[in-house]
C-alpha cells in the first residue's frame, strides 16, 4: 500500500477532514460555515457567470458530514456538454508537461476535466463530477487518475444542473480507489452513500429498493474493503467486448488492453470474448437522446425568468429583429440566448428541438429509445449476475452470436462477471490539436465518448482506473475502465482496486 493511500485511508476512517474540489454545475453554497459568501455556481457559462445558489447539492452535504472541506469549484464545458473542457466561457481546461525539454499543454477531457486536473495536480484528494456520457471517465484517463461513475439512482443528483436528467450520474474521482470504495460503503462508523435516499431527488432509488438490491450482491456488509488484502481475481471471469476493437482505437491503447488482460489471465483470471451487438449504435442513439434532453432543460435560460439578462445590442440584433417589429420581448429572448450560450451548447440545443420535433420525432427520438434498450438487454445477457430492476432474465438468441463468441455449453455463451475494456480509444491529444480539430469539424469529439457511453444508457456502474501506454510521444497515461451489473458497485470498486494494483505496477 504506497503512503498516500494510507494517508488518505486515514483521512476517512477517522472522520478528520480532506479536501473537495466541486464541478461548477453542483451547487453549493459558502466554501465554510465562518464564511458568509456563496460560492457562484457558473455551469461555465455566461448565463450563470454570476449565480449564487440559495442552497447546497445534497451530495455536497453529505461529504462535508464526512470530514470533506471545500477548496473549491472547478472548471468545465458548458453545461456539461463537450469531451475536451475546451467549452467553457472561463477558458479552457489543460494539462501540463513537458516533452524534448518544451512545455506542451494537453487535452483533460470532458466534462469534469477541472475536476480531474484538481486531483492530479494534488490541489484536491476527492473530486466530485457529473458523468452523462462519459464525463468523469474520460477525464480520469487522460489525467492519469481513479473516475468512478455509480449506478444510476444511487448518488443523490438534487442540486445537480441537469444535461440529460436520464443520463446524468454524480462520479467521484481520487489518485487511488480506496478513498471513493469507502465513500461509497462506508467506513468506520460513516455510513456508506450508497444508503442514503434523498427524497428531494425524484431519481434516487427507495431505501427499500437499495436494501433489496444490496442483498444480491457481495462487498456491500464488510468484505474484501475491511481488509487491506486485495479482492482475489482468481477464477473471475472479464469479458472482452469484441465491438470495442474498433479501427479508431490507439495500436498503444490496443496494446495496452491486451497486456492487462494478460496480467489478469497469469494471476487466475478468465478472459473470456462476448459479443455487444448494439454497442455499435449506442454512441449516435446517445446523441439524440441527450441533445434532447438538454433543449428541454435549458428552454427556461432566457434571460428574462432565468439567467444573467444581456440588454447591451449585439452585431446580430440588426439581423434578428428584421421582420420582427413590435416583437420586442422576442428580440430580447434572441438576444439573452445568442450572447449566454456558447456554440457547443447551441449546436446541442438545435439538435435536440429537431430530434423531438413531430417531423423527426419517430425517425429519431423514438428510435434512439428503441436502440438504448437494446443496449441495456445486451448487456443483462452478457453478465452472470441478473438485474435487479428486471422480473426475469435476459438470454441471447444463438443464431445472433458471431461466430467468434464460444458457446459455454448448450443454453449459450459463458456469462462474465465484469467487461474490460479501454476508457477512451486515444491518449490525451494535445490542447492545440483538439482546438484546430474543433474549427474544422466541431463534432469529431463526439467519437471520444465511444466506450463510456454504453454503460451510461444502460445506467451500469463503471470505473477508470490508470494504465501506462507507449506511444509516439513516449510513455503515456490512458484509462482502463471496468464495467459491471446494476448495483454491483461493491464489487466492481474491490476488483478495480486489485485491478489497478496489477496494472500500475510499474506507475
Amino acid at each position: 500500500m504506497s503512503a498516500r493511500t494510507g494517508r488518505l485511508r486515514g483521512l476517512c476512517l477517522r472522520h478528520r477532514q480532506f479536501r473537495l474540489a466541486v464541478k461548477d454545475n453542483i451547487a453549493t453554497v459558502s466554501p465554510n460555515p465562518e464564511e458568509e459568501t456563496p460560492l457562484t455556481t457558473t455551469c461555465g457559462s455566461n448565463f450563470l457567470a454570476n449565480y449564487r445558489s440559495p442552497f447546497e447539492a445534497t451530495i455536497v452535504t453529505q461529504l462535508r458530514s464526512r470530514g470533506a472541506r471545500l477548496v473549491g469549484k472547478t472548471n468545465l464545458d458548458e453545461f456539461g456538454m463537450g469531451s475536451h473542457s475546451v467549452h467553457t466561457a472561463f477558458g479552457a481546461v489543460a494539462q501540463e508537461g513537458e516533452q524534448e525539454q518544451q512545455a506542451v499543454k494537453h487535452s483533460a477531457g470532458g466534462s469534469s476535466g477541472g475536476s480531474a486536473v484538481a486531483v492530479a495536480t494534488d490541489e484536491a484528494d476527492i473530486a466530485l463530477g457529473t458523468d452523462t456520457g462519459g464525463s468523469v471517465r474520460l477525464p480520469a484517463a487522460y489525467t492519469g487518475v481513479v473516475g468512478f461513475k455509480p449506478s444510476y439512482g444511487m448518488l443523490s443528483r438534487y442540486g445537480v444542473v441537469p444535461y440529460a436528467n436520464s443520463l446524468d450520474t454524480v462520479g467521484l474521482l481520487a489518485k487511488e480507489v480506496r478513498p471513493i470504495a469507502e465513500l461509497i460503503l462506508g467506513s468506520g462508523e460513516a455510513k456508506g452513500l450508497w444508503t442514503e435516499h434523498d427524497p428531494l431527488d425524484p431519481t434516487s432509488l427507495s431505501p427499500g429498493a437499495r436494501r433489496r438490491c444490496a442483498s444480491q450482491r457481495d462487498c456491500y456488509h464488510g468484505g474484501p474493503l475491511s481488509s487491506r488484502d486485495p479482492y482475489p481475481l482468481k477464477n473471475l471471469k472479464f469479458g472482452l467486448p469484441l465491438e470495442y476493437n474498433i479501427t479508431e482505437l490507439s495500436p498503444s491503447i490496443r496494446h495496452a488492453w491486451s497486456a492487462a488482460a494478460a496480467k489478469l489471465q497469469s494471476l487466475g483470471a478468465r478472459l473470456v470474448p462476448v459479443s455487444l451487438p448494439s454497442t455499435r449504435h449506442a454512441l449516435s442513439a446517445y446523441y439524440v437522446i441527450a441533445p434532447a434532453e438538454a433543449s428541454s432543460n435549458l428552454a427556461k435560460y432566457d434571460g428574462i425568468r432565468y439567467g444573467t439578462r444581456f440588454t447591451s445590442p449585439t452585431e446580430s440584433d440588426a439581423a434578428t429583429s428584421e421582420g420582427l417589429e413590435g416583437q420586442e420581448e422576442g428580440i430580447l429572448y434572441a438576444r439573452a440566448r445568442a450572447a449566454g450560450f456558447g456554440d457547443e451548447v447551441k449546436r446541442r440545443i438545435i439538435l435536440g428541438a429537431y430530434t423531438l420535433s413531430s417531423a423527426a420525432m419517430d425517425n429519431y427520438f423514438l428510435k434512439a429509445q428503441k436502440m438504448r434498450r437494446l443496449v441495456r438487454r445486451d448487456f443483462n445477457r452478457v453478465f452472470a449476475l441478473p438485474n435487479p430492476l428486471l422480473d426475469k432474465p435476459e438470454s441471447f438468441e444463438l443464431s445472433e452470436l458471431p461466430e467468434t463468441v464460444g458457446l459455454e455449453d448448450k443454453w449459450g455463451p459463458t456469462e462474465v462477471d465484469f467487461l474490460l475494456c479501454p476508457t477512451a480509444p486515444t491518449t490525451a491529444p494535445r490542447l492545440e490539436e483538439v482546438l484546430s480539430e474543433e474549427e474544422k469539424d466541431p463534432v469529431s469529439a463526439y467519437m471520444n465518448d465511444v466506450f463510456t457511453v454504453p454503460a451510461s444508457l444502460a445506467g451500469l456502474p463503471a470505473i477508470s482506473v490508470p494504465m501506462r501506454v507507449e506511444d509516439q510521444e513516449g510513455t503515456g497515461m490512458a484509462g482502463l475502465q471496468l464495467i459491471g451489473q446494476y448495483w454491483d458497485d461493491a464489487r466492481l470498486l474491490a476488483v478495480a482496486e486489485a485491478v489497478a494494483g496489477v496494472v500500475g505496477e510499474e506507475l
